[in-house]
């Protein structure tokens, strides 16, 4: 049971037996189920192995510990030149999971010294509006209900992006929970974007029509 964030990077690495607890700890503890404060003895013994192991991989020594054997799945990771692609080409909706504010280019972004607004062709779906007041995720009638009300066609292919790529593995999920399995993560998200040229790389400021 791990973030969404972590079961985006999982899926990544092809990893596909991988689940999000609906609720995250605060529904764990209103349910009443048991919580620790230390690691039991086996997690901390992981935990060395797998500290020694990258201290042996990063000093270029050799290592015989394997705790997962990656795939790389590339269609799920998309990189600053797909997007650039996409804007022209229009092949793949894109999905801004920020604020209306900050899409719209009217509230800051939170970190210093980059401007907010949003890639062209963009459609802003905040990713608070994938949950309910619990807050646990809505039910996949509702999640198709929330982007269909945004203009957002589920049987065309779809990108998500955010501000630097966490939130938007929030929309990533519940995508996935609507059975739209192949949904990948701009990873640099708008903090990339904004960075580049403007001349090469569009920005819209102004509130979206």
């Amino acid at each position: 049971m791990i973030s969404f964030k972590m079961f985006r990077m999982f899926r990544v690495f092809g990893h596909k037996k991988v689940w999000v607890l609906d609720g995250g700890l605060p529904q764990w503890r209103a349910s009443r189920f048991n919580v620790e404060n230390a690691s039991p003895d086996d997690a901390v013994l992981k935990s060395n192995a797998a500290n020694k192991a990258v201290e042996r991989v990063y000093n270029g020594e050799q290592t015989n510990i394997i705790t997962f054997q990656t795939e790389f799945q590339p269609n799920l990771f998309w990189t600053l030149e797909k997007v650039a692609h996409n804007v022209t080409a229009k092949t793949y909706q894109q999905i801004d999971a920020r604020a209306k504010g900050r899409f719209d280019g009217v509230a800051p972004e939170p970190r210093k010294g980059v401007r907010s607004g949003h890639i062209p062709g963009s459609i802003c779906v905040p990713f608070p509006e994938m949950f309910d007041g619990a807050p646990n995720l809505l039910s996949a009638d509702e999640l198709r209900q929330k982007f269909q009300q945004a203009g957002i066609s589920l049987d065309q292919p779809i990108v998500v992006t955010c501000g630097s790529s966490v939130t938007a593995c929030t929309l990533a999920l519940g995508l996935y929970r609507i059975r739209k399995h192949d949904v990948p993560v701009y990873d640099g998200s708008w903090t990339e974007w904004e960075a580049q040229s403007d001349s090469d790389y569009p920005k819209v400021t102004a509130p979206a029509c």
